[in-house]
Formats: structure tokens, C-alpha cells, sequence
């Protein structure tokens, strides 16, 4: 891994599943991404791409192959030391929202910073939420805040601990359209504001061109990479 790349695949192959049930999803998969940059992950359903964020992410443990993220080998790692490699080091967000029912927005940022003992939990996770626009909504729980909300929230869990790899699949997949773009924009304005490495599954070839760089996933292989800021200058 280069000093300024923040994630490193070589030879990553991934099965799931048991007995004559077992797929063979991830085929030999080397893939770098540097430090800062945006990359959108596209492709059929079924070709993989979620389950190679989850690799990224360490997730899912790969059947072979080396996965490298934010400088540390990430095979190596005990159960425990992967959780806390993700506190420290990877936000995520998902197409569900994934909000403790019972805890409130400010609660559901701070948990992150909690569980890694930071005696500032709550004073940070009201800044990320204020970041975010919900400064008026940190009290409320999940029930009384809209869908978009609810992904502002999540949003603002993943970034609060300063994340150096941000990782999102299908974000906007349960907004409607406006609600999507706003989350969108704010994802976005995050990664440069923090220098954070992002990575994006989705459907929509709208968002994933406004990435520095498109890799589409097919049938468990990269089938294409283009590096979009290169194309846009060549035009």
C-alpha cells in the first residue's frame, strides 16, 4: 500500500453460503483506492458490489487475497480488533437506516465515540448533527423523524468519528428524490470538508458520475474503471 492510497485488494476471492448452496461471488478481485478520492461502485444486482464494500469494510473476512485498509492488513485481525480498526477507522451507511429504535438522534451519533471511551461523545455528536441540520432534532427518536432525517442521522454516525474511509451502499435507495439529492450533496461536502476516502454503491448512473472514479462490478470481477475527473479534463 502507497502512502497516499487508502485501500488496497490483490487477488480477493469470497464464497458465502454452504454445501452445494456455496457461490463463488468475488473472483480475484485487485482494486486501489487512494486517499481522498470518491470512487462509485456500479453493476448489475447479484454482481457483487455489495459484498466487496463489506470486504472493504472488513465485514466479510476474503476467502483468499489480501485486503489492506487505512495502512493495516485487515486478514490478520481478530473479530475484536476488526470492530475496533471500524470505530477508529470506517464510517458506514446503509440503504436501511439501521437507528436504534430507542435512542435519539443525539444518542444514536454518540455511540460510535462512546464505545471508544471519547469523554466528548455527546458534544461531538451534537456538532455532526447541527452539520448535518438537525441541530433542532437531537432529542427526537427515530419514529418522530422523516425518512430523510433518519438518513441525516445515520449520516452524521458515520461521520463523527472522523472517519478515513466512508462507505455508503445504496444510500438514497429508500428517499424519494428530493430527499435523496440533499443526502447526496451532504455526503459529498463531507468527504472534502474531512479528506475522507469514499466509496459508493449504486444504481443510479447520475451519482456515480459525479464521482472521481466509476468501477463497475460484473459478475464478481472489474469489468471496467474509469477515472472520470481524467475524462472530464480530456474533453
Amino acid at each position: 500500500m502507497t502512502s497516499n492510497s487508502a485501500l488496497d485488494l490483490n487477488g480477493v476471492h469470497l464464497s458465502l453460503g454452504h454445501g452445494a448452496g456455496r457461490t463463488h461471488i468475488l473472483k480475484g478481485v485487485s482494486l486501489s483506492i487512494g486517499t481522498g478520492e470518491s470512487v462509485g461502485l456500479v453493476g448489475p444486482s447479484g454482481s457483487g458490489k455489495s459484498t466487496l464494500l463489506m470486504v472493504m469494510a472488513g465485514l466479510e473476512r476474503s476467502d483468499e487475497g489480501t485486503v489492506k485498509a487505512a495502512g493495516q492488513e485487515l486478514g490478520s485481525m481478530s473479530e475484536d480488533e476488526l470492530a475496533r480498526f471500524r470505530g477508529q477507522n470506517v464510517g458506514i451507511i446503509f440503504q436501511s437506516f439501521h437507528l436504534v429504535p430507542n435512542m435519539t438522534a443525539l444518542e444514536n451519533v454518540a455511540v460510535p465515540l462512546e464505545l471508544s471511551g471519547d469523554p466528548k461523545a455527546f458534544e461531538r455528536a451534537k456538532e455532526e448533527l447541527e452539520a448535518v441540520g438537525l441541530g433542532h432534532r437531537l432529542n427526537h427518536y427515530p419514529t418522530q423523524l422523516s425518512g430523510g432525517e433518519q438518513q441525516r442521522v445515520a449520516v452524521a454516525r458515520a461521520l463523527v468519528a472522523d472517519p478515513k474511509i466512508l462507505i455508503a451502499d445504496e444510500p438514497t435507495g429508500n428517499l424519494d428524490e428530493e430527499t435523496g439529492e440533499q443526502i447526496i450533496e451532504l455526503m459529498f461536502a463531507a468527504q472534502k470538508r474531512k479528506n475522507t476516502t469514499l466509496i459508493l454503491v449504486t444504481h443510479d448512473p447520475s451519482l456515480a458520475s459525479r464521482c472521481q472514479r466509476k468501477i463497475r462490478v460484473h459478475s464478481g470481477t472489474i469489468e471496467e474503471d474509469t477515472n472520470l475527473v481524467r475524462e472530464a479534463r480530456a474533453q
